[in-house]
């Protein structure tokens, strides 16, 4: 199975660049299958790791920035990917709600 541990931070004004270097400099405890880092404006950082674990595993996570850099508590997600839709991710793909509120 693959999970995805999400984590996305919300820097203080004018110190996107300052969290998105401190996001590139964490290491974790082990190699995750994959490991993506994003941004997006109101400089705001995001960090994806994939692991080939268990959906309940214990998994390194990335820490909670100094309060000096963040201007809100870190948000943070687990996903496990699905395979239903005879061999495609489920949903459609196309990035519609499917109805319940997901996007896919």
């Amino acid at each position: 199975m693959t999970v995805a541990l999400m984590w996305e931070a919300r820097a203080l004004p004018g110190r996107g660049e300052e969290l998105l270097a401190w996001a590139r400099a964490q290491p974790l405890a082990g190699a995750p299958v994959r490991r993506e880092i994003l941004r997006a404006p109101e400089d705001r950082v995001l960090v994806i790791t994939w692991w080939d674990a268990a959906y309940d595993a214990e998994l390194p996570e990335l820490p909670e920035p100094g309060g000096d850099l963040i201007g809100r508590a870190v948000h943070r997600w687990r996903f496990e990917s699905v395979d239903d839709h005879g061999g495609r991710p489920g949903g459609s793909g196309d990035g519609r709600s499917d109805g319940d509120g997901r996007v896919e």
